[in-house]
Formats: C-alpha cells, sequence, structure tokens
C-alpha cells in the first residue's frame, strides 16, 4: 500500500515545477498519466544544461527527465485536434486531479481550462501552477526559474551589500513551488474527501517565493525598508555567521539565543578572556561591537582545519555545521543513511543514484517503481483499459496523426 493508491492524475505540465511536483505525488503512489506532444514530447526530453553541462545519459535518455518523470505513463496526444480534446475530457471523467502549468490563459484557450474540464468532472480538483499568478499586469508573462528570483527580491536578498545580485543556483524556485503545489493538490483532494466538493486551486512560483522569504518581506512590511543585505564581517548577531578555518574549509554557527551559548562558545574557542571582555557581555554589547568580536572569531577558527573543530564545537554541544560541496554533500554519510540519495536499477542505464523521497511514511513508504516512460509508451494502454476505445479506433487515431 502506498499512501495515494488509488489517486488518478492527468499531468499537462512542463519543465520543472509541475513534473516535480507531480514526481513527489506518484513515488507516493499516485498514479499520473503524462500528457505529452506528438512532436517529440516535453521538452526536457532533450537533455538539460546545468552549469554548463549537458546531462544527457545513454541512449538519448535526460538524467533531470528520468529523475522528475519517473513513476508516471506517458501519452503522446494532439490537443490541437477535437478527438485529442474529448480522449482528455474522457480521462478527466476517470481521475480525481487535473494539473497544467501552462501560461495563464493558455489552456483556456485550448479549450482545457477549469470550466471545460469541470463539465466533464464537477468532483475534479484542476490545479493551476503558473509563474506570477492568475491576476495582474505579468498574469499571462513567461516565467521561468531566474525570472522569480528577480521578480521576488531574493537576487538582492543573498550575498555582501557591495555584490551585484546574485541568481541561486539549482532551479530552487521551481522546486519551492513543486512543494507548494503537490501541497495543495492533497489539501484539495482531503477536502473533496471530507466535504464532497472538487474545486480550482492555483499556486504561483512568485507567491511561493514571497512565502519562502517570509522574514525579509515581514521586515519590510515592518520597517517600509527593504531588508538589507548583510555583511559576514558585520554580522548582527557574530554567532550565527560563517567562518573560515586554517584549511580553507567553513563552518556555519546558527546560535540565534546567543546568551545561552556564549560562556560554551568561549570555551570551544579558548576564548577565555572574551567571555569576560564587557564589550561582548549580552546580546546588545555584541551587536554594537559586532565588527571586533567577528574578527576575533575569525582568527580563532583559522588556527585549525574545519574538520578539527566539528568534533570541539559538537562536544561543546553548539549548534555548528560544517559548509559542505556538493560532492560533500552526496557523499556525506547523515545523506545517505537516510537514503535521501536512493540507488534505482533502471533498466536501460542499469543502477543509477536520484534525489530521493523527503517524506518517510511507516506503515505506507512512497518508492521509486518504475523509470520515466517513453513518450507515448502508455496511449494505447489508458485508451483501451481505461477508457474503453477499441483497437480500430486507435488505428484510425493514429492515421489521422491525434496520437502516436
Amino acid at each position: 500500500m502506498l499512501p495515494l493508491q488509488g489517486i488518478r492524475i492527468v499531468d499537462w505540465t512542463i519543465n520543472q515545477a509541475g513534473p516535480c511536483a507531480t514526481m513527489l505525488l506518484a513515488d507516493l503512489g499516485a498514479e499520473v498519466i503524462k500528457i505529452e506532444t506528438t512532436d517529440g514530447g516535453e521538452a526536457g526530453r532533450g537533455g538539460a544544461n546545468v552549469a554548463g553541462t549537458n546531462l544527457g545519459l545513454a541512449n538519448g535518455l535526460s538524467y533531470t527527465f528520468e529523475v522528475y518523470n519517473r513513476n508516471k505513463k506517458s501519452m503522446a496526444i494532439d490537443l490541437s485536434t477535437q478527438e485529442g480534446k474529448e480522449i482528455i475530457y474522457a480521462l478527466t471523467t476517470v481521475s480525481d486531479v487535473f494539473v497544467q502549468n501552462l501560461r495563464t490563459g493558455v489552456a483556456t484557450r485550448l479549450g482545457l481550462g477549469y470550466e471545460e474540464i469541470r463539465q466533464h468532472n464537477p468532483n475534479i480538483i484542476y490545479a493551476n501552477c503558473s509563474g506570477y499568478g492568475h491576476r495582474g499586469p505579468r498574469a499571462s508573462s513567461p516565467a521561468m526559474d531566474p525570472a522569480i528570483h528577480a521578480a521576488s527580491g531574493m537576487m538582492l536578498g543573498v550575498g555582501e551589500p557591495d555584490m551585484p545580485p546574485i541568481h541561486i543556483i539549482g532551479a530552487m524556485a521551481d522546486m519551492t513551488t513543486a512543494m507548494m503545489l503537490a501541497n495543495s493538490i492533497t489539501s484539495a483532494l482531503v477536502c473533496r474527501h471530507l466535504t464532497g466538493i472538487g474545486q480550482e486551486v492555483h499556486v504561483s512560483m512568485l507567491g511561493t517565493r514571497l512565502w519562502i522569504q517570509s522574514n525579509n518581506i515581514l521586515y519590510t512590511l515592518h520597517t517600509g525598508k527593504s531588508r538589507p543585505r548583510q555583511s559576514r564581517l558585520a554580522a548582527p548577531n557574530p554567532l550565527v555567521n560563517h567562518y573560515r578555518c586554517q584549511d580553507d574549509r567553513w563552518v556555519l554557527l546558527a546560535h540565534f539565543q546567543a546568551d545561552k551559548y556564549w560562556s560554551k562558545l568561549c570555551g570551544a574557542l579558548e576564548l577565555g578572556e572574551v567571555e569576560q571582555d564587557p564589550r561582548f557581555q549580552g546580546n546588545a554589547a555584541r551587536r554594537e561591537n559586532t565588527v571586533a568580536l567577528t574578527q576575533i572569531m575569525s582568527d580563532a577558527f583559522a588556527t585549525r582545519t574545519r574538520d578539527e573543530w566539528m568534533p570541539i564545537l559538537e562536544a561543546a554541544g553548539l549548534i555548528a555545521s560544517p559548509i559542505l560541496d556538493y560532492l560533500e554533500v552526496i557523499n556525506d554519510p547523515q545523506v545517505l543513511e537516510n537514503d535521501y540519495l536512493p540507488e534505482f536499477d533502471h533498466p536501460v542505464l542499469g543502477k543509477i543514484r536520484e534525489t530521493g523521497i523527503p517524506i518517510e511514511f511507516s506503515e505506507t513508504p512512497g518508492s521509486i517503481r518504475e523509470p520515466a516512460p517513453q513518450l507515448g509508451q502508455h496511449t494505447e494502454e489508458v485508451l483501451i483499459d481505461l477508457l474503453g476505445y477499441t483497437w480500430p479506433d486507435i488505428e484510425r487515431l493514429q492515421d489521422k496523426k491525434v496520437i502516436l
């Protein structure tokens, strides 16, 4: 048994935010039927460049597409045709959820908006994922991850005060929106279970990114000023900061209750005299003299390597973490022992490691069961077994190029 077993989702999503949301639901057992074009399918099948490196694999497969579309079925349908639309209408009558992340207005123009779909299934959960939200002057604007970083304030919210705007790599706006989208769908399913009411759901990348930055936004709402970037050398709380070690690696401290940890920290860093220095007695004093204290702590951390410091800090009961690079992360015992990067036996590629399922259920765990489907791999299966089409129907639709 899987947590979402018995839930069927029509997945008309592209790029990353939408497919990653439905991937998570598929990992948890939902039957996800991915709708793709007949002229090559989703663009992600062609591979993805990450940091200038193509993540294409053997046999023309894309690493990112394989992960983001695992556990799904694929139907290749020409939705510009009326018969193609009729397939979707029929499919929604036997489905619980319809998900799309095309630009606002596109689904409606194609006859596949909420009002059209609900005519065939009034209880459907229709989930929209947009870039900027479905209202306002930019509602129909195209959006990709970096654009949302820019529009949400984040590019000027990270980094040092004198740095140019910084784009946080890794499609973080996409991935956080995927979590929000998956959560909205499961919430709507629970609501329907309790009330019998189907509904339309809207999630946007911009709205999600603002929510993720709640502390920064609340600061700005309260003060009427944009929250300034924070200088490492003049951090308001030197006990919440990062420090370079002797081997040019870094340690991060996270003591928001600084008074509670001040004595422990001074003991670990062998700063007995500093502990009693009146300049550093209490949060207000440390804030006023933050540049001096940050320099003292920087000098102390520079006397040992990162891996020498970590046992000392942990033994003192301090809240600290080594700052790892990605190669260290994928080999971190903490990551591996929690199965956050599981190995999957791919039928074509052999054993590959993937980002796993970040939710653990004691009785009904999710799982990686199937690789990403080939384009249109399940078109005939769904039409015949689920929708009652016949083989002559299939041949006619193929001859008319409605399906592959």
